[in-house]
């Protein structure tokens, strides 16, 4: 009996768009082209909890966000892929999902999806609804705390490589195979701990598969992919093969 990890990232990973970009481009364009241009000077999840704040101001409802996530395109096939692997029982698949979107967003999302209970943990940057319908976003690494030592360029508020290396060592004895899907140049670091066993489901066209190419180091194999029915498709022949 084979045992597997199945490490999701989120946004352009399991989902068909970046929930971060996809919300104010709905709700606050305007907003979304000021997010634009300060990207590069304030920090990523703090900018979002700002434009959270901004949209909130303007008395954007919990309703209206809730609705524009249930609307973000999510591929049927990735639905399928991940429903009938989880199903099965050789190999035994465990989901992790890994995203520096936030738990509103993705929850929100999988539970409009029917998958509210296909991960056994979901690590991302914490958020919540206050009463008055605000939703308050912070980094999962407090910037008032310890820092994570990542050196492979992740993001301050989370490590991706950290937080794998910590659930493993939460569910032990272990996998015998970990996949890692993912598609942006912060799932780089994460790859680089996993085994010649292991595998990676790389999306083209986008940040990870240039830091592949570029910086090599990795010991995994690595599969490419453009759309979820291909995905679906690895996922059967994990079935099939076993």
């Amino acid at each position: 009996m084979t045992t597997q990890l199945v490490v999701f990232d989120f946004d352009w990973s399991m989902a068909d768009q970046d929930t971060d970009r996809w919300i104010f481009e709905v709700l606050a364009p305007d907003i979304r082209r000021k997010m634009k241009t300060l990207q590069e000077s304030v920090q990523w999840t703090d900018l979002i909890a700002q434009s959270l704040q901004e949209i909130h101001a303007r008395g954007r409802t919990r309703e209206e966000i809730e609705h524009t996530l249930r609307q973000m395109p999510f591929h049927p096939a990735m639905v399928r892929g991940v429903t009938n692997l989880k199903k099965a029982s050789n190999p035994i698949t465990t989901f992790f999902c890994l995203s520096n979107a936030n738990s509103v967003f993705i929850n929100t999302i999988l539970e409009s999806k029917g998958l509210q209970n296909l991960f056994e943990e979901i690590v991302t940057n914490p958020a919540e609804f206050e009463p008055s319908g605000l939703l308050k976003l912070r980094r999962r690494v407090d910037p008032d705390g310890p820092q994570h030592s990542c050196t492979v360029g992740c993001s301050p508020n989370m490590c991706k490589g950290e937080e794998l290396a910590a659930f493993l060592e939460r569910h032990k004895p272990g996998y015998d195979r970990i996949v890692y899907v993912g598609d942006g140049s912060n799932d780089f670091c994460p790859i680089l701990r996993l085994r010649s066993q292991d595998m990676v489901l790389c999306r083209r066209f986008r940040g990870l598969e240039g830091r592949i190419s570029r910086e090599g180091g990795h010991q995994c194999q690595v599969k490419y992919w453009a759309g979820a029915w291909e995905v679906e498709e690895i996922f059967k022949q994990f079935i099939e093969n076993n």
